[in-house]
Formats: structure tokens, C-alpha cells, sequence
């Protein structure tokens, strides 16, 4: 009896748990199971270290004091995404139907290197390896690298493209969300009707087309080279009229909001868009004489948009097109209208009348609106208007040393970043910058305009002050002698008939 008393008392010692919860006959039953299923060689030698071991297994901590780090870095998401542009495809012809669809982008690099403007030759060759794959993803006619713009969270690489005829893609609408349905007994419906204002806004302009005016041409930007071309959606002339009277640096997401005053009808997307149109059409140019228009049009007016390779194009020399005169270089962008379209159209078109309306409508005399006009295609450089006292180009050559191989190249001073060069029959255009026009004076949003008067101020409405006592006692003594005088002149006449 004594010897299990003892016993009992020997296990409960060895149960007593320490300040760690571990207690030592858990503990020897865990590092004899460990021993009896290891079976080493040395086990008397080493059974500090298996009690060690057995020791760090029971222990489990449920606050960590790691940090948190993701399984796969940035830098390694988007190496494993440019490893694949470096994947030369097999089975597949270089050339389609005999013609090339991408611009040989590495060419084009190297003329503005000679004139200290690009990217690095590694960057480049990324962009155009994904350039490549776009071209190969999309029903594409042409590509080219359109340029870089700078963000404060990431950056914009911008391709400019043309679809093959009879495809026209487009980016996907916005889901507008459907109104909320008022409950039944509401609040509202017992409230007083309040007045309906009779303004009614300016109807909207129509928006260009595909193949027209500022939607001539298509864009796709990525952050980097490697990661998904997104398609930006067609620009609106509100939004061209918007993107002129505010200043926003870009943040590098698409779906960002643009706060600013007057409000932008978009996101960042659509000013993204919005300042590509402005820059192109302000920026694209080339050397005189190489485009001609396409005589073969419909109309006069389609003829004067549409132009073609000059096939008798005579190469203009370096001294021409480095002439401060600008007079060897020529827009082929068309000009945006303050209304932002590149061709009118009549804000409030007539209405269609009869014969007597016709007649009292002109009697009526309506308001016309005078057409808006802008400088034709294909203008020279030398009738740009000067920025801040400054021309509006900079042209320069790459080489003096070397004059005879050298290229010319000339850099916009109303959108700093855009540049191009020329040298015999080649040329191009890149924008390399933040998208903001120059400006000498500092940006300041515009004041709100005046706020409306509420009535007119006339003798109908203007409230009159109360009448003193004296003047009361007057007005009621003046009317009563008006009633005496009438009831005499009554009984004057009563007595005479």
C-alpha cells in the first residue's frame, strides 16, 4: 500500500507543468516513444539532442514575429512575364501577305539615340517584343510605338494602331447602374412637390467615328513591357474641351478618378485618351512634301482628310529641314476645334418645317451659329504660333563631325517630350514626357461662375415698410370722408329726381 502511495505521488510530481506548460513525464514518454522509433546507434550519447529536438516540436508560438512576405515579388511576376517575349515562335512566317505590320521600332530607336531622345536599347527591345505580341493578338494592320508617358504610381506605354478592314473592336462600355425604385409610402411621395428647373443642357456632340478626326487611330497601353495591352475607348469632344481647362498628372491606373474643377466626364482612361488626341494632333509631323491627299474621295471634304505616300516625294536636304524656318516640316495630324472635333458639326441643327412654318421661322430670326474653322492638313511648321515668346520648334542635327550622315531632329516646345527626326525618306514621331502642355504662368483652376439673382428688382415686388399709427389714423379719417361725400352725393340726387 505504501509502495503505490509512493508511486502516486512520484507521478504527480513529474505532472506538475513549469511556466512553459510542459511538464517532465510528457515529456519522457514523447522522448522515449522518439527513441524506441528512431532506434539510434548511440542513444545514450545523443539523448540530449533528442530531448532538444522533442523540446522544439511541442513548441508552438501563436503570435509570430515574422514578417509577412509575399511568395513571389513584383520584380519576379514580371521577369516570369518578359521570359516569354524572348519565346520565338515556331511554324509561323515573319512576313504576312508580304507586308509588315509592326515598325521596325529598333531603327526608329537608333535615329533618336544620335539625337539624345529614347528609352535605353533594352527597354526598347522589350517594347518591341511586346509590340510583337500585340500585332500577333489583335486583328491588327499597322502598329507602331506611339510613346512613354510618366505617372506618379507607374508609367504609360503607349501603341498606336489600325485595324484590318471590316474589324473595329472597342474597349467595354461602363455598366450604368440602374435606378433605385422608391419603396411604397415613402417620405418622398408626401413631400411638397418642389419647383422643376426649366434649364435644359446643350445636346451632346456626336462623337467621331473610327477612322475619323480624333479617333482616326487606335491606342493600347500597358505599364511594362510583358503585362496586358489594355485598348483605351474613344475620346468625346467633352472630353477634349474638359482635358484644356484642367492640369492632372497621371497616377497609372486606368480605372482612377479624375477630381478636378470643371469636372472631367471620365476617369483616368478617358483623360489618358483625351491628351493622346491633343498631343498627336499638336506633335505628329513629317517632312513637306511626303504625304499628298487622296484626290480619290467621295467628297471634297473626306478628300482633304484622307492622304496617301507621295510617290514623287523629292528627299529634302539637312539645311532645309533644320532651317529655323521650319519650312521643310508639315503637320499631318488634323487640328481639334475648340469644340473638340476635328470636323464641325452645327450644335443646334435646323428643324425640318413646312412651307408656312419655314416662313415664320425666318420671321422669328433664329440664332446661327458661325461654322468653326482651323488651320488644313498637311500645314507647314512655320505658321505655328510661337510659345511664351519662343518658337514653337527646336530643330537641331545629330552630328556636326559628320554632317553628311548625320539626321535632324526637332523637339516641341508647347508639349515638352515630343520629338522627330527625318533623314531621307524615313521619319517618326515619339512622346516621351508627363502629357502636360507648357504653361509660364502657374496653373489656377477657374472661378465658379456668378451666382444667379433670385427675382427682379421692381416696384411689384419690392416689400413696402409698415405704416406708423399717425399715418394709420390719416388713411382711415380720408376714407371716411370718402364715404360721407359719396352717401351726400347720393341723397342729392335721390331728392332731384
Amino acid at each position: 500500500m505504501a509502495d503505490s502511495v509512493s508511486v502516486l505521488q512520484a507521478k504527480a510530481f513529474l505532472l506538475q507543468a513549469g511556466p512553459s506548460g510542459l511538464n517532465l513525464y510528457d515529456h519522457l514518454s514523447d522522448l522515449i516513444a522518439k527513441v524506441l522509433d528512431e532506434r539510434p546507434q548511440n542513444a545514450a550519447e545523443t539523448l540530449e539532442d533528442i530531448s532538444r529536438k522533442v523540446k522544439a516540436n511541442r513548441f508552438h508560438h501563436s503570435a509570430s514575429t515574422i514578417q509577412n512576405v509575399p511568395e513571389v515579388s513584383r520584380d519576379v511576376t514580371l521577369a516570369t512575364a518578359q521570359a516569354k517575349l524572348f519565346r520565338s515562335p515556331q511554324g509561323e512566317d515573319e512576313e504576312q501577305d508580304g507586308q509588315h505590320v509592326l515598325a521596325n521600332l529598333m531603327e526608329t530607336a537608333q535615329f533618336f539615340e544620335d539625337n539624345c531622345v529614347g528609352l535605353g536599347r533594352e527597354e526598347t527591345f522589350r517594347i518591341f517584343l511586346s509590340l510583337k505580341t500585340l500585332s500577333e493578338s489583335h486583328p491588327l494592320k499597322t502598329v507602331r510605338f506611339w510613346g512613354k508617358i510618366f505617372g506618379i504610381e507607374s508609367n504609360y506605354l503607349v501603341a498606336e494602331a489600325e485595324y484590318k478592314e471590316g474589324e473595329e473592336p472597342r474597349a467595354p462600355e461602363p455598366e450604368q447602374a440602374e435606378p433605385e425604385e422608391q419603396p411604397e409610402g415613402s417620405p418622398e411621395e408626401n413631400a411638397d412637390v418642389l419647383p422643376k428647373s426649366q434649364y435644359k443642357p446643350p445636346p451632346a456632340l456626336p462623337v467621331e467615328e473610327y477612322g475619323h478626326g480624333v479617333n482616326k487611330k487606335i491606342y493600347y497601353v500597358c505599364s511594362e513591357p510583358g503585362t496586358e495591352w489594355k485598348l483605351l475607348p474613344d475620346v468625346t469632344p467633352s472630353q477634349i474641351s474638359s482635358s484644356r481647362q484642367i492640369r492632372k498628372f497621371l497616377t497609372g491606373r486606368l480605372d482612377a478618378p479624375v477630381v478636378s474643377y470643371p469636372p472631367f466626364p471620365g476617369n483616368e482612361a478617358n483623360y489618358l485618351r483625351a491628351q493622346i488626341a491633343r498631343i498627336t494632333s499638336g506633335t505628329h509631323v513629317s517632312p513637306i512634301g511626303f504625304y499628298t491627299f487622296d484626290e480619290e474621295g467621295e467628297e471634297e471634304e473626306e478628300a482633304r482628310e484622307n492622304f496617301i505616300i507621295n510617290a514623287e516625294f523629292e528627299e529634302k536636304s539637312r539645311s532645309e529641314l533644320v532651317d529655323s524656318s521650319l519650312s521643310g516640316w508639315s503637320h499631318h495630324a488634323p487640328h481639334i476645334l475648340p469644340q473638340g472635333r476635328c470636323r464641325w458639326v452645327n450644335p443646334n441643327p435646323p428643324k425640318e418645317r413646312d412651307g408656312d412654318e419655314e416662313e415664320e421661322g425666318e420671321e422669328d430670326g433664329e440664332t446661327q451659329v458661325e461654322p468653326e474653322t482651323g488651320p488644313p492638313l498637311l500645314q507647314p511648321l512655320q505658321n505655328d504660333e510661337d510659345v511664351d515668346g519662343q518658337p514653337a520648334w527646336t530643330p537641331r542635327i545629330s552630328s556636326t563631325l559628320m554632317p553628311g550622315y548625320s539626321s535632324v531632329c526637332i523637339a516641341s516646345n508647347r508639349w515638352p517630350g515630343a520629338f522627330a527626326f527625318a533623314l531621307g525618306k524615313k521619319f517618326d514621331n515619339i512622346y516621351i514626357g508627363f502629357g502636360q502642355k507648357y504653361s509660364a504662368d502657374p496653373y489656377s483652376p477657374p472661378l465658379p461662375p456668378p451666382a444667379e439673382n433670385e427675382y427682379p428688382v421692381g416696384a411689384d415686388i419690392t416689400e413696402a415698410t409698415d405704416p406708423s399709427r399717425e399715418e394709420e389714423a390719416a388713411f382711415e379719417a380720408a376714407q371716411a370722408q370718402a364715404r360721407e361725400q359719396a352717401e351726400a352725393a347720393e341723397e342729392d340726387g335721390e331728392e332731384e329726381d
